[in-house]
């Protein structure tokens, strides 16, 4: 069906409404199509309604309405985006104060870089694999998503270079401003989650990754690696049928990205750092690991602080609706679930060595957001609090055991926050969602993620785990299945791309030893970070001594 076909097919049948697949398909549904008299001032704006407005004004008045709500929708997914736009100066402070002051150019650079490398990527190829590649459901929309489960890997194929699901096919029709303004803010927010996965890595392979082979990663991060992924779970794809497919719960869920975005980032991490292998001096010759300190850890936590802020647009605007009051849940489990986790990091840290470590406590903050980013819309407060203090004692034995026990050198502990962390996020929803949100709107008897199998009296059923009986053990599974998928298939991309790179790139993709140990700064990028000081692999001297 050609893209002009399907443009009039939705022009001209309105009826075929659907509710859409999961939380980001009910929040663009919501953009172009929800009306609410919640956020025009409820008992006032009926007043005027029933006494002011004569009857004819009505349908008038209810277009007003609609698009109210849809541009305070719209204003709600462009803030949150932009929020979480601003997290990559977060990472760059953070991984920059890190890491040594001879690479602090490169490395800064790298989280500069990555946004417009990841977002040419995604523009041109990323958006429609992700979700033209599913022929994505909204209003008037049902060409082909309805695919059982593994009846199309990657997707129908419309995604190829910007055709029927992309920019020259039907998400932009310049007859459909409200439909094309909806498309625009989500994949606005959808390039700043696939930024968060693409930036992960330079974290962990810093200090010794060629400028230019990072510049490759980019771009296929945003064009293939993130979007693989993302089609399966918030595309459409089969992993977020496996509740009507398997009746595993309401499929795999995952509210705001603790896997999509940062599991799916760690185990990148962990390949590229793995191929790269570890810094010079990291390791002595009996194996023990040295420590190589950070050069700034005022600029690292400050980077804390701004990833924390941004976390906020991260998960709170993944309900995609300013007038869902769940933003105020989401909001409070994501701040109380940071806190307990940089709580619970400076406790343990302090009892296993003594001192509490400025850089454990940051990363105990950043695994309790991580670990809560998937179930932060389904679970209480105490449950966050609880997966926070979890997450503040698993970061650091992770950090300890990737660095002694696999010999893996992480300068920021990427792996370990992210995709530790990320992966334990997935697997509490399957035990910890509490069946009060995801709920079937309007009685229609479908659920999250299109899910018609878990059912109660003809109404589809919340998101439950585990712990909170109904269709648990089915969701646990759901979660468990992106979990194995993660941890094997998308590492092995992961992994197989950065070994194949190595391979074609003459003198592989690590920089020479001179240039480490003098430092990346000029020697990639012509500049240093810190002109009056130059670097030695002894640490900074200054340059009239």
């Amino acid at each position: 069906m050609s893209s002009d076909s399907i443009i009039n097919t939705t022009i001209t049948a309105p009826t075929r409404r659907r509710i859409p697949l999961n939380a980001k398909r009910l929040a663009v549904g919501a953009v172009v199509g929800a009306g609410t008299l919640l956020a025009l001032g409820g008992n006032a704006f009926a007043q005027t309604l029933t006494e002011e407005a004569p009857v004819a004004d009505l349908e008038t008045v209810a277009k007003t309405a609609d698009h109210a709500i849809q541009s305070g929708n719209l204003l709600w997914i462009v803030m949150g985006a932009a929020m979480v736009i601003f997290m990559q100066a977060g990472f760059a402070l953070v991984e920059t104060g890190f890491c040594r002051a001879k690479h602090a150019a490169h490395v800064v650079s790298t989280n500069l870089a990555i946004f417009f490398l990841g977002f040419v990527g995604f523009f041109l190829v990323g958006w429609s694999f992700m979700f033209g590649g599913y022929s994505y459901l909204l209003p008037g929309f049902d060409y082909g998503l309805n695919q059982a489960a593994g009846g199309a890997l990657i997707g129908s194929g419309d995604w190829v270079f910007l055709w029927q699901g992309g920019w020259a096919g039907t998400w932009f029709d310049g007859g459909n401003l409200a439909y094309s303004g909806a498309a625009g803010a989500f994949f606005l927010y959808m390039v700043a989650f696939m930024d968060t996965t693409a930036t992960i890595p330079t974290g962990s392979m810093a200090e010794r990754w060629k400028f230019k082979s990072f510049v490759i990663w980019g771009l296929f991060c945003g064009a293939i690696y993130y979007p693989l992924f993302g089609a399966w779970t918030w595309g459409g794809g089969w992993l977020a049928k496996l509740g009507n497919s398997l009746n595993w719960g309401n499929g795999y869920v995952d509210f705001a990205g603790s896997g999509v975005v940062h599991a799916a980032g760690g185990v990148a991490a962990l390949a590229g750092a793995i191929v790269l292998g570890p810094r010079i001096g990291k390791f002595g010759k009996d194996g023990k690991p040295r420590a190589l300190p950070g050069h700034h850890i005022p600029m690292a936590l400050l980077g804390t602080f701004i990833l924390l802020f941004g976390w906020f647009g991260f998960n709170a605007a993944s309900t995609f609706a300013s007038s869902d009051p769940q933003i105020g849940v989401v909001a409070v489990n994501t701040a109380l679930s940071g806190a307990f986790g940089g709580f619970m990091a400076m406790l343990w840290i302090w009892k296993r060595t003594g001192k509490p470590d400025p850089a454990m406590m940051a990363n105990g903050l950043l695994a309790g957001l991580v670990i809560i980013t998937a179930p932060c819309a389904f679970v209480d407060p105490w449950v966050a609090a609880l997966l926070g203090l979890f997450a503040g004692v698993v970061v650091i034995e992770a950090v300890f055991f990737i660095e002694r026990k696999m010999k893996i050198d992480d300068p920021v502990g990427a792996i370990a926050v992210h995709g530790v962390c990320g992966t334990l996020g997935v697997i509490a929803v399957g035990l910890l969602a509490n069946g009060k949100y995801g709920l079937d709107a309007g009685g229609a008897g479908i659920g999250w993620n299109g899910t018609t199998t878990s059912v109660t009296d003809g109404v589809a059923d919340g998101v439950t785990g585990l712990f909170y009986g109904g269709n648990g053990a089915g969701q646990l599974l759901a979660q468990l299945a992106g979990v194995v998928v993660l941890w094997t298939l998308i590492l092995g991309v992961a992994f197989a791309f950065f070994k194949i790179q190595n391979a074609l790139t003459k003198g592989g993709i690590r920089s020479g030893a001179e240039e480490e140990v003098a430092g990346l700064d000029m020697a990639e990028m012509g500049v240093f970070a810190y002109p009056e000081f130059s670097g030695t692999h002894e640490g900074l001297v200054s340059s009239d001594a």
